[in-house]
This record gives C-alpha cells, structure tokens and sequence, in this order.
C-alpha cells in the first residue's frame, strides 16, 4: 500500500446526529456517502438521538425501500432532514443534504462493498459496535478501510470483534463536534493496524476532509478528550475551592487565557452536559488509582450530577450552567437547585496580568493573594502536572499533546507550550513545591525527565529537531508525509524552529500596511500580505497593492493575493477615512473611493493573473478585491460578501458594478436576456448584507464563480494559489478586454423599488434601509437611462461613488457607523 487511497465512496454507519455530521462533511468536499442506521420495522420507536440503537438484522436485499409503512431507511432519512436544523450548519449549501444517500442494514449492506472507507459512528457501547461489526464485516471490500469514530472505546478491544482479513485494516477516527468546523481528528492505531493504514488516513483526513491530525495511544478518551475533561474537572474542583462563581471562572478561562471564548461551563453547555458526563464515566470506568494517580479527581461534581437530574444538558435543553430567559442570562445556583441573575466578571488586575509576557505572568499568578489569581495559578499547574505525567502514556511525543488541545478545545497554546514559554525549569520547580505541599490534585511528582537530560539542556519539549517523546527518549520529528508537501507554512508549535510567515522568503518591498514578497519554489510570482489589523484596506494597502502590480507586471508572471491568517480582508479602514472626512468633508471621501475603484480596475486588467486567496472573511472591500481577481482560491470556511448596508453604506470600491456585469454576462450566455432575472438575487445579497457561510455558499451567491478553486485544508491555501497563478501565466493568460455590457435601467429600478416599497410599509425594513437599498438598485440598473443601454464600469462606478458620498453626509448613516465602530455590532435605525 502507498500514502494515496483513493477514496471514490465512504459509507458512514449510524445517523445520529455525530455521523449524521460526518456525511454532511464528506458532501462539502464532494465525497459520495452513504449514511446508514436501522431499518425503520426493526426500530418501531425512534429515539431523539439517531443511532443510538443496537443494531439489528442482516438482510441484504437490495430492494428500494416502499410501502404503505414508509421507507425502511426513515431513520437515515429522518437524519437527513434534520441536518437543515442544526446550528452551526454542517452543510456548506443546505440543498447538498440531497447528495447523501439513505441507507439501513436489512437492504443495503451490498452497497458497503462499492466503499473504499466505512466509519462507524454509532452510540458508545462496546457490545453495539461489536455487534455491528460482525454484521457488516462480509461486505467490506477487500481493500476497504474501517475505522470507528469512538470517542474513548478501545480500539483494539473494538477490533479484536473483526475477521483476521479485516483487523489490518481497522482504526480509530475521532472526529470531533461539530466535525465540519473542528479542526482535530485523533487516528489510533491497534497493534494489528498496518502503519501504511493510518498513513492512508491521515493522508485523506488532511488533503480531502481538510482537517489536522494527530496519532494518539489506545488510551481512554484518546488525547485531547483525556487531558480536556480532566482540566474541566480540575477547573470545577478549583473554582469550588476559591468560592468563584461560573460566570467568572468563564471570563477567567475564556480568550483571556488564550482558550476558547465561551470559557470553561459554557463550553460545557454547549457540548451536551450528558456528553461530559459520558466522557467522565469513561475515565471512571477504565481507569483505577494503580494506572492513574489522577483517579481520585474524576468524580462526577456534584453540580454536574444535580443538572443531569433535572434533565438540564446544556444548550441542547436550553439549560445547563446557564440559562437564557429573555434577554437575560441566569447562573445555576447549586445551593437552591435554580437559577439566578448572572453576568459577574473577572476582577481587571487578573485581565492585566494575563496580558503580560508568558514568564512574568505565570510569576505574578503563582504569588497572587486573591482568590482568582491563586485559582488561575492553580488550574495552570494541574494542566502542566497533568500533561506531564501522562504524556508517555497518551501520545507519541508532546507536540500531539499541544495540538491536540489547540485544534480540539480552542487553546492559542498548549499546555506544554506554555510552560516552554514561561521558563521551563523554573515553572517545574514551581509545580514540584505545590505537589510536595500537597497542593495538586495528587502526589505524583513530575517525571524525572522534566529535569535532568535532554528535556532540561533543551528548556523544553519542543526543539528543531523535533518534540519530547518519553518512551522513544528523545526529540521526534513531525511525520513527513507528501501530503505535508502542500502546506508551506504547516502549523507547528512553540519552539520548533519553523520560520514564521512574515520572516519567510524574499523580502521585496515592505512598509506598515504590506509586504511583498517571493518564495523561492515560486520566484516567478510575487506575493501580497496585508499587515493592517483585521487586514482592512486603507490608503497604504490600496498604494501597496498598486506597487504590487506593478512589480509584478515587471518583474514576474503573477501576483498572489494571501495573508498568513485571518481574515482575508474586512474591507475599507472607516477609522482612516473619518479624520480625513472631518478635515476636508466628503470630497476626501470620494477621492478615497476613487482610488480604492480604480485599484480594483488595475487588478482586474492587469497584464499578470492576479489570484486572492482567501481564508475567513471577505467583507465588502475585501470581498471587492477578490471579485475583481483574475481567479480565487478560497478555503472551504470562507465567509464573503458585500456588507456596507450594515453601517448604512452602500457597496463602493466596485462591487455594485461588478453585480451589474456579471448580471450582463449571464444574461448574455443564456437563452433568457431578462437581465433582472440575473440581478434579483445578487442585489439581495447586497442590499441586505447576505455573507456567504461557507466558500461553497459564496459561490451560490456568485462571489466565488464555477473556475474558482475551493480547498479544505486552511495550510494549502497558498500553495494552491501560487500554483493556480503560474498555471494562468504559464498558459499564457491575458487580461479580459475592456466591453460595455447593457444594464436593466430605469424601468429596472422600477421593479425593485416597487418590492421593496411593500417591504417598507409592511414593517420589514425602515424608511432608511429602503433608502439604501433604493440607491444600490439605482447603481446596478444603471441609472436614469434606458432598458438594454450600453455602459462602462467607469460610468457605473461614477454612479456607485455619488451613493457612497450621498450617504456618507446621512445622518442616519452616520448613526450606524459611529454604533458599529463603539460596539462592533450593526445598528438598524
């Protein structure tokens, strides 16, 4: 076997709402699935969960499902369906729940012979699964991978229920929830898995379902579950200790500590407190005081225990730590078993020192006298003590750890990272006091190797040549696999030696707002990368990108559009045009609009293909940079679209016109020239600010076209747009010709202010959205000429600037923009 699997079909076993999510992901990225569960006779009541049944049957008849009784796939259908439910959304287009095909075991198990990989994902029991196994094994092809989407079951027990023929080929895949968005997938090995497997699996895990992978042990609960729940655990533990409310704890745990912002109990909330339980019970059960010394601290809180008594998990139920009544939200009160008014903070001293550098705050929380300083020392050093005693025997090497918690709880570092950062034989001293004092969660001391050898002349786990690994006893490269090949800037870890993307490469030009540069694998195409905050385009950038194709038609064969992160661009910098507008009023305004326009233009007719890579969002003038590109590369997480309406703009740097030209091409290359036919929904998109919510939507609404290239794994954005840009040269590309194209006029305006008139009077826009939408129609129709006439970007863009100027002076406009830049939030006035 080689690291390339072809994977032309997946079938996924059991439609709970986990594996129902799992089929959803492999649409996104255009992987046919099939999505199996019982046969609706064999399961006369259906539980709230699917697939949370034993399976049952082994009927494989292949006949289509029918009958006065309904489908015999209703389960899998009834999945299906409810997919359109969930938030977030598991379907990057909501119509693809469509591509994914019903299935149950008593008719369709053939089927699973047409598969090249199968993941079960049905409830966590050892005998279901078994059972199932045993089921499904006669029809897995020959060279078919199985893998089990447990989330803490033991592989190998799990594998020790399958035929000698197929063990070789069986793992474990943990996706993670919801697995669209979550970027880690755990692969666990058992002891008759062939490595060249897993390299299978993490080779398509990454290139096709875009996610970032670690090898765990066969352990429970894996990696970033095991060390996850045993940190809430000790965060409840500690929180109960000092007397700290959950709100608080929450405001302490959140993007202060650099982890997720919903905190420690929210995040629980929104997980399923039944699933945290779960994951607690798993600890419980597999694991005793001999084989962890940490054993004692997975008792099941007592206010976990009386929420799951009352029936309250979380979000799910619409009450868990917290609960929203209104526009309130309510803290559980453990006390009287109710809710009371919430919303308390941490104290700022503790949001000030946790802004200080890595060794320093650490120092000033380890000698704090209150009781949030001490508490957030405290769940620090049970995360360190933690990870360290367990790391030989849950990972390879201490990099799965820390990336492990990064990708699958939110961390800006892990644990391992942190302590590298803040001194690491300092912190370990710090850590062995408090164990020695008895002031950790056990009396386990730190292993030796955290002090002397290589671990301690290195002052950390993570090194150039690679991270800490107890039992290989030494530094281990990351897995070099040729699907790595593709990610120029891989996500690494503190410490590992990996060049930082603003340091890589050739320097061109560099100044505040941009930098150019080159890699040496691409020389020939230079390279973009904002450096404003949020990447907003302002006076620099739009000078920096002008520069841009200018050295590029100069001096190479393409210019690539990428910033190392996100967002891609969230468009004109409003805090850089107020000054000038208050100084020399709207005539600085236009002449900043003019620019930004004519950039647009010198990027669409350049004489070098200009590629936007995009990752994150696109929001107005960034959406307008891309539209105006000779071709995008867009990450599947891509959130584009026009959304000047919000802060009572209209769109203004081009991208009303390029609404009305690509209306026009439309028009032109279908056998209905109704051009309003091909603005209506494009002008909705601007008019109410409509975001695409995936790259895949984006292409719907038609900010992204057909010859676009969406990729799924954020890592290989670059390299795809850099190859992308020298297939356009090397093809020999040529700037579109200037045309006019005809635009829908007048009697077009007509028709679109005559809905949004009954809009207006029925109370669904106010008299001022009508207003901004009124002027967007104008712009796209051309203006105050006739149906067919001929027109000019130049003209249209004339028109969109004398919008954006007569707006700008609006005071309700200058309402919206002054609530969005002091709460970040749109106002409707």
């Amino acid at each position: 076997m080689t690291t390339r699997m072809l994977v032309r079909k997946v079938a996924v076993l059991g439609a709970g709402v986990m594996g129902a999510q799992i089929a959803a992901h492999l649409v996104n990225v255009k992987v046919p699935v099939l999505l199996f569960d019982l046969a609706a006779d064999m399961a006369p009541t259906l539980p709230a969960a699917r697939g949370s049944l034993p399976p049952g049957g082994a009927g494989c008849a292949l006949g289509r499902p029918g009958g006065g009784a309904g489908p015999k796939s209703a389960i899998a259908l009834r999945a299906i369906d409810n997919l359109g439910k969930l938030k977030p959304a598991p379907l990057g287009l909501a119509d693809d729940a469509a591509l994914i095909q019903p299935a149950n075991y008593a008719e369709h198990l053939a089927l699973l012979q047409e598969c090249d990989l199968v993941i079960e994902a049905i409830a966590e029991r050892m005998d279901w699964k078994t059972a199932l196994y045993r089921q499904v094994a006669p029809f897995i092809a020959p060279h078919a991978i199985l893998a089990s989407n447990t989330s803490g079951l033991s592989i190998t027990t799990l594998g020790e229920a399958l035929p000698e023929a197929i063990r070789p080929r069986f793992c474990g895949i943990h996706f993670f929830n919801p697995p669209r968005y979550m970027q880690l997938v755990e692969l666990i090995a058992t002891p008759a898995t062939r490595p060249e497997v897993l390299d299978q699996i993490e080779t398509f895990a990454t290139r096709t379902l875009g996610k970032s992978v670690v090898r765990a042990r066969d352990t429970p609960n894996f990696i970033a579950n095991r060390v996850g729940v045993a940190g809430i655990l000790a965060t409840i533990q500690e929180a109960e200790k000092f007397g700290l409310a959950y709100d608080v704890v929450d405001d302490l745990t959140g993007k202060r500590l650099g982890r997720a912002s919903s905190g420690t109990f929210r995040t629980a909330d929104v997980v399923g407190l039944d699933t945290v339980a779960h994951v607690i019970r798993t600890l419980q059960d597999n694991l005793d005081e001999q084989s962890d010394p940490f054993h004692a601290s997975y008792g099941t809180p007592a206010v976990l225990k009386t929420l799951l008594e009352l029936g309250n998990l979380g979000q799910k139920t619409q009450a868990g730590f917290y609960k929203k009544v209104g526009r309130d939200i309510l803290r559980f009160d453990l006390a009287s078993r109710g809710y009371v008014p919430g919303g308390q903070k941490a104290d700022e001293v503790y949001g000030r020192m946790l802004k200080k550098p890595a060794a320093e705050r650490l120092r000033l929380l380890r000698n704090a006298e209150g009781p949030q300083g001490r508490f957030l020392w405290a769940i620090l050093r049970d995360g360190f003590h933690y990870a360290a005693v367990h790391l030989q025997t849950i990972a390879d090497n201490a990099r799965d750890v820390d990336q492990a918690m990064r990708w699958g709880f939110g961390m800006r570092q892990g644990p391992f990272e942190l302590w590298q950062e803040a001194g690491w034989l300092q912190v370990a001293r710090w850590v062995q006091e408090d164990i020695d004092a008895g002031r950790a969660l056990c009396s386990a001391p730190l292993p030796q190797w955290v002090f002397d050898g290589p671990v301690a002349q290195a002052g950390g786990v993570h090194t150039p040549e690679g991270s800490w690994s107890p039992a290989q006893g030494g530094f281990v490269p990351r897995r070099d696999l040729p699907v790595y090949g593709r990610q120029v800037f891989r996500e690494g870890v503190l410490g590992d030696g990996q060049v930082p993307f603003g340091q890589a490469g050739a320097t061109v030009f560099e100044d505040d707002s941009i930098r150019l540069w080159t890699l040496p694998s691409h020389a020939g195409v230079l390279i973009a990368s904002i450096r404003t905050k949020m990447h907003a385009i302002g006076p620099g950038v739009v000078e920096g990108l002008v520069r841009a194709a200018e050295l590029a038609e100069r001096d190479y064969q393409a210019l690539v559009v990428w910033q190392g992160d996100e967002p891609f661009s969230v468009g004109a910098d409003l805090q850089a045009m107020l000054p000038a507008f208050a100084v020399a009023g709207v005539d600085a305004i236009e002449g900043a609009e003019q620019e930004m326009q004519q950039l647009m233009l010198r990027l669409r007719y350049a004489a070098v293909p200009v590629v936007s890579a995009i990752r994150g969002m696109a929001l107005g003038g960034g959406c307008e940079l891309a539209v105006h590109s000779a071709r995008r590369v867009a990450a599947l997480e891509s959130y584009i679209g026009l959304v000047e309406v919000g802060v009572g703009l209209v769109p203004g740097a081009g991208g009303l016109t390029y609404i009305a030209r690509r209306a026009a091409e439309n028009a032109a290359a279908s056998t209905d020239r109704d051009l309003l036919k091909f603005l209506a929904e494009p002008f909705k998109a601007a008019a109410m600010a409509t975001v695409g919510t995936s790259a895949l939507e984006s292409r719907r609404i038609g900010y992204l076209l057909d010859s676009d290239v969406v990729v799924a794994h954020k890592d290989e954005l670059l390299s795809v747009a850099l190859n992308e840009a020298a297939a356009l040269a090397g093809a020999g590309w040529r700037p579109p010709m200037k045309r006019l194209f005809p635009v829908a006029g007048r009697s077009g305006i007509a028709t679109i202010e005559g809905s949004l008139v009954n809009l207006r009077d029925g109370g669904f826009i106010s008299a001022h959205d009508f207003h901004i939408a009124s002027q967007i129609a104008t712009v796209v129709c051309g203006g105050d000429v006739d149906a067919g006439t001929l027109v000019s970007e130049e003209y249209l863009m004339a028109l969109e600037r004398k919008a954006f100027c007569g707006l700008i002076v609006h005071p309700r406009t200058q309402e919206r923009i002054m609530g969005m830049l002091s709460t970040g939030k749109p106002l409707r006035n």
